[in-house]
């Protein structure tokens, strides 16, 4: 349940930061033609200092600002579908690591006070404190335990059989990150293509072939093609992240999993 309550408030902020761009997109833009207006009216005795504001923001403007004015020229029609994959790509991809990093366990750890607590209290005292102890290794080794008066080679096919079942957990949701992906790209070519398309309709209605008429078709189209590539870079670095943090704990369980198979096995031994 804290996992949907997380993954659900990342959705909605996701949502809002959407809304935000897409409003933006559709919003006059009138501090431009403000500016140039002021600059026209302004005496000729102030024309250095009209020049040197008119510099200053220019030179101040941000990244946001930029990415923002992109985004509204690229068209909403591709640029929103393009923002909802990397919306909706770290929304995932923030729940995984989050999830992965409290699924960590420092299994050396666990396995001494396991071997500790057999001694002491036997199997019963070993199960109470995998428990108690959070991540998919005190489970996997709860589900053996809980076999171990069956005997080793049950230990063993418990062991297993639930590892299958941590490991689907820990990757689930990547398949998603996947389709984002893949995604987004696509639907940048797909704009781009669009994109030329209603260049060259302009161009036919035109019934002339104005470099300016062109070129600014085509750098819209072009827009929702980078725009895609940049989303696939962002959630592919972090897919690959993600995938070798599973894979990382998926050799941590195994390793400690023979270790756990050592300590049933002493344990019955000295009975």
């Amino acid at each position: 349940m804290k996992r949907k309550s997380l993954f659900v408030s990342l959705l909605i902020i996701a949502v809002c930061t959407f809304g935000r761009l897409a409003f933006a997109q559709n919003a006059p833009a009138e501090d431009t033609t403000k500016q140039d207006a002021a600059a026209a009216a302004a005496p000729v005795a102030d024309t250095m200092a009209s020049e040197e504001d008119a510099a200053t923001p220019a030179a101040e403007s941000s990244v946001h600002q930029v990415i923002k004015q992109k985004f509204i020229e690229g068209g909403w029609e591709w640029m929103s579908p393009i923002l909802l994959c990397l919306i909706l790509g770290l929304a995932i991809v923030v729940e995984r690591i989050i999830y992965l990093n409290l699924a960590t366990t420092n299994t050396k750890k666990l396995l001494s006070k396991i071997e500790d607590a057999m001694k002491s209290g036997g199997v019963d005292a070993a199960k109470e404190l995998c428990r108690n102890t959070r991540g998919p290794v005190a489970s996997i080794f709860y589900q053996g335990l809980d076999r171990a008066h069956e005997g080793v080679e049950i230990v063993e096919k418990s062991i297993t059989a639930y590892g299958s079942v941590q490991m689907a957990q820990l990757e689930r949701g990547l398949v998603w990150i996947s389709l984002f992906i893949a995604l987004a790209p696509m639907l940048g070519f797909m704009g781009t293509v669009v994109g030329m398309i209603q260049a060259f309709d302009a161009i036919e209605a035109a019934g002339d072939i104005s470099p300016s008429l062109v070129a600014g078709g085509i750098k819209v189209a072009l827009l929702t093609t980078v725009g895609g590539l940049i989303v696939a870079v962002i959630l592919q670095i972090f897919y690959n992240y993600i995938v070798s943090k599973v894979d990382g704990l998926v050799i941590d369980m195994e390793d400690s999993s023979i270790g756990l198979v050592d300590i049933v096995v002493k344990h019955q031994s000295k009975k």
